[in-house]
């Protein structure tokens, strides 16, 4: 089982954080790309996951759940994760990669292996 630091390194991303998705706080970063504000893209991404959420249940899709959510940008992309692991409620996992370098099936594939070893 990985911690959170070694989690989030495990990551192989540009910066990862865990993040609680009722304050917005970030529990846990790595990652030191020059001009990549962890703590501002995890309170931003909570308002994306929230409003995922809402969009569900307004949707009445019961027993669906967010998997992953991607955001593509020029030179990055950021998937974003909630975690379905025990512990892990109302948090989720923020990876951002170099676009030029991502590879987004291998990422999904480490998220997904990250939530089920993840021990909050």
């Amino acid at each position: 089982m990985a911690g959170i630091d070694g989690a989030l390194k495990d990551a192989m991303a540009l910066g990862a954080a865990l993040v609680d998705s009722t304050s917005g706080m970030a529990l846990g970063m790595v990652g030191d790309s020059a001009g990549l504000d962890l703590q501002l893209a995890a309170a931003g991404t909570t308002d994306v996951v929230r409003a995922h959420q809402r969009a569900a249940e307004a949707l009445g899709l019961h027993g669906e759940a967010l998997e992953d959510s991607l955001a593509t940008l020029t030179h990055q992309y950021h998937l974003v994760r909630p975690l379905t692991s025990p512990g892990g409620n109302d948090l989720f996992l923020h990876l951002v990669l170099d676009r030029a370098r991502a590879n987004l099936a291998m990422a999904r594939h480490h998220v997904r292996r990250i939530d089920a070893e993840l021990v909050a």
